[in-house]
């Protein structure tokens, strides 16, 4: 698969890193605000994109493709993966932080491109604002409420050098996927169906 990019260039999915390789525990960078106009941050964005797309996640960062910059993308759109999560239009966050805007909690079944075929119970807050730039450098303000905060915490995550995997409940709600759909699934689904109800997102 690919497509072409910016500056005529064709963009082919990257290789994600998966757990154990060390980059995946680095902190990324922060970008300098005049460098994201540029080709190499323009770059790793187009690669982002393509290569979370390829792969059908929901959401990547620069770190699980082995790149340094603070940056991540977010997109959930029909995801086969991920059928219950509610739309997130393409959105890409350049040094994104975020700040609770509440202590309540829910406990979200994750998965990650970086831990192929594995799944976990994860504690995420309920509302969150994230502040970012965008790929044109300006300024983001959102507020991120009920399952779609959990997936702005995961990447931001990322960014941190922190898996899922880190955060756990409890291990002995690890699981394979397969397993999940046939022992969690149903109780998952009701579950976050009330948070998507109560939250719209």
């Amino acid at each position: 698969m690919s497509f072409p990019g910016g500056n005529g260039r064709t963009l082919s999915p990257r290789r994600i890193l998966h757990l154990g390789e060390p980059h995946l525990r680095q902190k990324a960078s922060w970008v300098d605000p005049d460098d994201i106009p540029g080709v190499e941050i323009q770059r790793i964005i187009d690669d982002l994109v393509m290569t979370m797309r390829a792969a059908r996640g929901a959401g990547l960062a620069a770190t699980q493709i082995g790149e340094t910059a603070r940056i991540c993308v977010i997109e959930v759109d029909n995801n086969p993966r991920y059928p219950y999560k509610p739309p997130i239009p393409l959105t890409v966050l350049v040094n994104p932080t975020w700040v609770p805007l509440t202590e309540e909690r829910f406990v979200n079944n994750e998965g990650c491109l970086s831990v192929p075929g594995l799944r976990g119970d994860v504690a995420r807050l309920t509302e969150i604002r994230v502040n970012a730039l965008d790929r044109n450098g300006a300024e983001m303000v959102l507020t991120v409420r009920g399952l779609s905060a959990g997936t702005y915490q995961h990447e931001c995550d990322h960014l941190d050098g922190i898996l899922f995997v880190d955060k756990l409940e409890d291990p002995a709600s690890l699981s394979t996927w397969e397993n999940f759909e046939r022992y969690r699934r149903e109780e998952y689904l009701v579950r976050v169906a009330a948070l998507v109800d109560r939250y719209g997102q």
